[in-house]
């Protein structure tokens, strides 16, 4: 019986490369992915699939909407779209963290277990470009933050007026420092994940399942 074909959505940029050696490995014939073109579909007759090349933060609607069968894309991005969609293998790469960051000179107070309190922080702005991330971790926190959503250069909006604090993906702190921006909480650690469209899920079962179990024994746990 042949294999069931698969439409996989894979993130344009600097994830594109590891998602196309996790494919490999797992046993897909990739050859045809040109990594610096501007070709965004590829076939992989080979395979029994075909490779579709987007936006990150659109993956998940192309899963979702089923334009697409699986595809990698971050837990930031699945926690912050909550799109209905089967998240299935943390494939271990692309690694960020989200943080709660403040001017240096506001920083609230120290904690003796060397962490800060948050409570101080209640009834303030947070400017980010994900507020689901931000509303769930001080909903958790039993606060009331307003998430100001914004799309680039987060790090002005404290020194401007615009928020008292940012949430944001760090890897380094560079961009903080860069800012005079401190780290005082941390929200949550992401990587790339497996995802899968519900109905695919049930009708390609046995494909998907060979490939996540493939993507298991690859990934360090």
């Amino acid at each position: 019986m042949p294999k069931k074909f698969l439409t996989i959505a894979l993130p344009k940029g600097k994830l594109l490369l590891d998602s196309v050696e996790i494919l490999t490995k797992a046993g897909l014939d990739c050859r045809s992915v040109e990594k610096d073109s501007r070709k965004l579909l590829f076939d992989l007759p080979e395979s029994d699939a075909q490779i579709i090349i987007c936006r990150p933060t659109d993956i998940p609607t192309y899963v979702e909407s089923g334009a697409a069968d699986i595809g990698f894309v971050g837990k930031d991005t699945i926690i912050e779209q909550n799109k209905d969609v089967a998240e299935l293998v943390d494939l271990k790469f692309g690694y960020c963290r989200f943080v709660v960051a403040m001017p240096q000179q506001n920083l609230p107070p120290a904690l003796p277990n060397g962490s800060y309190d948050l409570s101080v922080l209640n009834h303030k702005r947070a400017a980010t470009k994900f507020p689901r991330v931000a509303e769930l971790f001080f909903n958790e926190h039993g606060m009331q933050v307003t998430p100001i959503k914004l799309h680039g250069n987060i790090e002005l909006a404290p020194r401007v007026g615009l928020a008292e604090m940012i949430v944001d993906i760090v890897s380094t702190g560079k961009t903080l420092r860069e800012n005079n921006l401190a780290e005082v909480a941390q929200i949550l650690e992401a990587t790339s994940r497996m995802i899968a469209n519900r109905v695919s899920y049930r009708v390609k079962f046995e494909r998907i399942k060979e490939l996540a179990e493939k993507f298991k024994e690859l990934v360090p746990q």
